[in-house]
């Protein structure tokens, strides 16, 4: 963060000082009282099972020079003290007015599915020529987008910023902060129906990039996405569409499934064919990777650089890593779930076993209300079209995957469902063994993590 006097916040934010003279140097911001540090902003957001304004002295006694309050308090010598109606919209308000600061290009991206794969895709582009910040971990809410872009400095050349939503409205605030120069919607999947109701609303909320978009601003849609192919017919932005089964402007070709050394496939630019490697597995990352060659194209990079930059992509932590432990391979994708990712990982798993023996471990999928049944029996029923050779469930939901297998034919020997990780890792005990290949994941509260953990000590 570069350093900004206080007198901006209260003009940023429309507060009051309370105390303080309005010059004091602000070097960060900060909601946590546990990392403050000298010269932060202390920000306190009321939660529903806390409140940070309980903390706020502390975190000024703690070196942080000032601090906003939703609360009436008395002035607090040597300090600043700044009251406003809202700290929480406070913070996207200063958010914004800091945003408006860096005159750089932003790729704003969201979707149902693979947002931050596509993040970290792009973002591994854009370093091949620009210094990069990007959205880490799940900081693509109303206050870890903030949070982020605080983070942009005086070396920053160009921005990467995840939104994500549970609710109609949140992405419209999220991009009004951004302002975004290019907007990227990755699919229109089921994640949060159990809220929106339908996939017609979350269309229309993974829209609502658009309203913070630069007039000049770019539009990346996938093709092969009926909804999204049916919203870009009527966009009063320039559109680009990327896909592997429709027509678009990148359209991959020649894909080659390498397994677990990944996916190489064919591009044409203008007259050109490129030959581009993934090095990770997943026909999924293709449309990543499609969606990161866009970006690159419209922010300048030599087609051989964004090549370069797609070779040298890494998956997030828990996304589809790979790790071999006593002749077994463990993929952890234990960050989230959603039933276009499960079959994405299904794939995966299948890739990397290369005809070997494969298990799949899939947990609950939340968030999707009445939906959940279809949903997960859905799955299930993929898991028996791909012949995965073991399946196991963990969970109340999960056990629709079970019977979605059985019902498309998996053999019922094949099929072993449990209420927790504590059951699952002794059954997979029993049945692993060397050469095998086994995917682990579920949605973020089914903390599936725990299994791959087990896996990983020794007996």
């Amino acid at each position: 963060m570069i350093e900004i006097k206080c007198n901006d916040i209260v003009e940023a934010c429309g507060g009051r000082l309370v105390s303080g003279t309005g010059t004091e140097r602000i070097l960060n911001i900060c909601i946590d009282s546990r990392k403050v540090a000298c010269g932060d902003l202390f920000i306190p957001i009321k939660g529903e099972r806390f409140d940070g304004h309980d903390f706020l002295v502390p975190s000024l006694q703690a070196g942080a020079v000032a601090a906003l309050t939703q609360q009436d308090m008395p002035a607090i010598e040597g300090k600043a003290l700044i009251r406003v109606d809202d700290t929480q919209k406070a913070l996207k308000d200063i958010a914004a007015w800091y945003r408006g600061l860096f005159d750089i290009p932003l790729v704003g991206i969201t979707g149902s599915v693979g947002k931050t794969s596509t993040k970290d895709m792009i973002a591994s582009v854009l370093a091949e020529k620009y210094s990069v910040l990007k959205t880490q971990g799940n900081f693509n809410n109303e206050i870890g987008l903030p949070l982020t872009l605080f983070n942009l400095d005086k070396t920053h050349e160009a921005a990467v910023i995840e939104m994500g939503m549970s609710n109609l409205g949140e992405i419209s605030r999220l991009t009004a902060i951004a302002k975004p120069h290019i907007a990227i919607i990755t699919n229109i999947g089921m994640s949060h129906i159990e809220n929106l109701g339908s996939r017609e609303n979350i269309l229309k909320a993974k829209l609502e990039i658009l309203e913070g978009l630069d007039s000049n601003g770019l539009v990346v849609l996938n093709s092969d996405d009926g909804y999204l192919a049916g919203a870009a017919k009527n966009l009063p932005f320039r559109t680009k569409m990327y896909g592997i089964e429709n027509e678009a402007d990148y359209r991959a070709y020649n894909i080659k499934n390498q397994g677990e050394n990944g996916t190489g496939f064919t591009v044409k630019i203008g007259e050109i064919e490129y030959n581009v490697h993934i090095p990770v597995p997943g026909i999924h990352n293709v449309y990543n990777a499609l969606a990161a060659m866009a970006a690159g194209v419209e922010l300048e990079i030599p087609m051989e650089s964004i090549i370069q930059g797609i070779a040298k992509f890494s998956p997030g932590k828990m996304r589809l890593n790979i790790i071999t432990h006593n002749g077994i391979k463990i993929i952890n994708d234990a960050y989230n779930a959603s039933p276009n990712s499960m079959e994405a990982a299904i794939n995966v798993l299948k890739d990397v076993a290369a005809g070997g023996r494969s298990a799949a471990v899939l947990g609950d999928m939340m968030e999707l209300g009445d939906w959940a049944p279809e949903a997960h029996r859905g799955v299930g029923a993929f898991a028996a079209a791909k012949a995965v050779s073991c399946l196991v469930t963990v969970g109340q939901n999960a056990r629709y995957i079970a019977q979605g297998a059985r019902e498309s034919g998996m053999p019922e020997a094949q099929i072993h469902s449990f209420d927790s990780n504590e059951e699952a890792i002794c059954y997979l005990r029993t049945w692993l063994q060397s050469g095998d290949v086994v995917l682990v994941k579920g949605s973020r509260g089914m903390k599936m993590e725990q299994i791959v953990e087990e896996l990983r000590i020794e007996n």
